[in-house]
């Protein structure tokens, strides 16, 4: 990849709950974008930060067969997409290593900004082979129309979350695992050991791969249940300006969720949607 590789956003499948997750995450202390209908048939809404956003991803029930990959996938954390400037030489690109997925796909969605005027969030995304990234889903977006996303009213969270620091996957070989990675993204792997792996970007956002047994012995009781799977997303990072603000803003999420204090962070599970999040305050 002639380009770094740039985080966009990161995905948690809400599956057919998106009422309960867009009250959860409120509660939690994000400022959520209005809901937004893909012309593909899926729902969603944005937690936009300073450049990368969390997306919850959703779908009515009645409209379940347009987006098989939301209603057929477990809830949780299950996608992970970066930008591309150009959806059509990614996809030569992914072609090239032997990873490329579905070909370029054009959608959008309509969006009414808050002083009323209507617009159409465009995009194209394109996404790497299934099997080449068994913990989810990994794809790139290009956003053709970003002015319409990146906006300050909702760039602004009373928790002070302003971006991601980590995502934590667990797999059985995370030295393998990461050397896939590096090679689709263009990017070098180095761990301590070879139950640890970590790949590490320009704008301090790392992948940290973990074993089954270190993932748990980091994050104890709090640990996403394999269920089976023997790759997934265990944990997010994302990274808070005001510890202040943001304890007054999980006081009223306790109703959703367990947490766990340290000097420098907060371990916040919400186990409604089965996601671990991790503050660093």
């Amino acid at each position: 990849m002639s380009d770094p590789a740039i985080l966009d956003h990161i995905v948690i499948n809400a599956r057919f709950g998106m009422d309960q997750a867009e009250s959860i995450f409120t509660d939690l202390g994000f400022t959520l974008t209005p809901r937004g209908r893909h012309s593909m048939g899926s729902i969603n809404h944005l937690m936009m930060f300073t450049d990368d956003y969390l997306e919850l991803i959703g779908i009515d029930e009645a409209d379940a067969a347009k987006r098989p990959e939301v209603s057929g996938a477990p809830v949780g954390l299950n996608g992970l997409v970066f930008k591309t400037d150009n959806a059509d030489e990614t996809f030569k690109r992914l072609e090239a290593v032997d990873m490329a997925g579905d070909p370029p796909n054009a959608f959008s969605r309509p969006l009414v900004l808050g002083n009323g005027s209507h617009h159409e969030a465009r995009f194209r995304t394109v996404t790497a082979r299934a099997d080449a990234f068994p913990a989810g889903r990994l794809y790139f977006c290009e956003h053709l129309t970003p002015e319409l996303l990146w906006r300050q009213e909702w760039q602004t969270h009373p928790n002070t979350v302003t971006g991601f620091s980590e995502l934590v996957l667990v797999c059985e070989q995370p030295r393998e695992f990461a050397q896939i990675l590096a090679k689709l993204l263009g990017l070098a792997a180095s761990g301590p050991g070879s139950e640890t792996e970590e790949i590490e970007f320009q704008n301090g956002f790392r992948l940290t791969l973990l074993t089954q047994g270190a993932y748990s012995e980091r994050f104890g009781k709090l640990a996403r249940a394999a269920a089976g799977r023997q790759s997934y997303f265990g944990a997010v990072g994302l990274k808070c300006a005001n510890p202040d603000a943001f304890q007054a803003a999980l006081k009223a999420s306790a109703d959703h969720v367990s947490e766990i204090q340290e000097t420098n962070s907060a371990l916040v599970a919400v186990d409604e949607f089965d996601t671990l999040i991790g503050f660093d305050l």
